[in-house]
């Protein structure tokens, strides 16, 4: 009898993804970060109107390390049945192939890229205690205290380490760089405490401790300023016009995902992104909406990306730690 009960279940199973009734059981969407970072509170805003589209349960599963390799990793070798989705942004897809040289798994090869959902700016921040008022300041402070200042990350091999690569190689700075595991949550709560003096991060992750008076904003990373700070400069305005990248984030899944699948996804998630509360929220949090135009826009987006960002870290001579 329990054989029955188990084959009758089986044939259920097979009949309904024959059917195309996918998902038929809850979702796993993997974080390659902690909780805190930008890509927690991304998708703990889009969870739950996913999971009301896709009619199942969205489970977050937060898998640090590495850079967000381990996440990496993990969403690549998953079973490719639409049952764990990756949030990947650029820094674990496109900027990590360039600073690790022994990657286990090959990003473009290993996903299917479904579509990008956002775009985070970044800021620049500051313990409250650290003097210098603005960028150009902060410039000459780091040069008249050589080798004293240190720099906060989310990881070696993390888009907000090349930024302050890049500050740093451009000015000449000799600073101290302070990588953290995880997400920019851990990072961002050392430099609240007072352990490090500065870091570029995601403007969501750093927003409520900047509002707050915790953290000091000297720039945004973005072409105009964010409306929920109104008083951060630009990086242009405030006299570095070549740091304009935001932390894009987007959907992937495991390579030999089913077709009829990949497109359910692609179209539940695009109409979870133009639901005006998840837009809303979104916002106040200082992350911007920015969908593809489709599967195929997107996995070129990704490509190009990669190789950009490739050249980017060979500039700056990026390393993990």
């Amino acid at each position: 009898m329990k054989f029955l009960r188990f084959f009758l279940f089986g044939l259920l199973l097979a009949v309904n993804h024959a059917n195309g009734q996918y998902p038929s059981r809850p979702v796993k969407v993997i974080i390659p970060f902690a909780p805190g970072g930008a890509s927690d509170l991304v998708a703990r805003i889009i969870q739950p109107r996913l999971a009301e589209l896709l009619g199942q349960q969205i489970i977050i599963e937060n898998r640090p390390g590495a850079s967000g390799n381990v996440g990496l990793e993990a969403a690549a070798r998953s079973t490719p049945d639409g049952y764990s989705i990756f949030l990947g942004n650029s820094g674990t897809v496109a900027i990590n192939p360039g600073v690790f040289p022994k990657l286990p798994v090959n990003a473009l090869k290993d996903l299917v890229a479904v579509t990008q959902v956002v775009d985070v700016p970044g800021l620049l921040v500051g313990h409250p205690s650290f003097p210098p008022a603005t960028v150009k300041e902060l410039v000459a402070y780091a040069k008249a205290n050589p080798g004293k200042l240190n720099y906060a990350s989310p990881g070696s091999g993390s888009q907000n380490r090349l930024e302050m690569e890049h500050l740093r190689r451009t000015e000449g700075l000799d600073m101290v760089h302070v990588p953290y595991k995880g997400g920019a949550g851990p990072a961002v709560a050392a430099l609240v405490a007072g352990e490090t003096n500065i870091m570029f991060v995601t403007a969501s992750s750093a927003m409520p401790m900047v509002k707050s008076g915790r953290l000091k904003a000297y720039g945004i990373t973005a072409n105009k300023r964010s409306a929920e700070l109104p008083n951060v400069p630009t990086m242009t305005e405030a006299g570095y016009p070549g740091f304009t990248n935001g932390s894009w984030q987007g959907v992937f899944v495991p390579t030999g995902t089913a077709k009829e699948i990949i497109d359910k996804l692609y179209t539940a998630v695009q109409q979870t992104m133009k639901t005006p509360d998840v837009i809303d929220r979104l916002s106040r949090s200082g992350v911007d909406v920015v969908l593809s135009t489709s599967q195929e826009a997107f996995a070129e987006f990704v490509a190009t990306e990669t190789q950009r960002w490739g050249r980017v870290a060979k500039e700056a001579g990026a390393t993990p730690d």
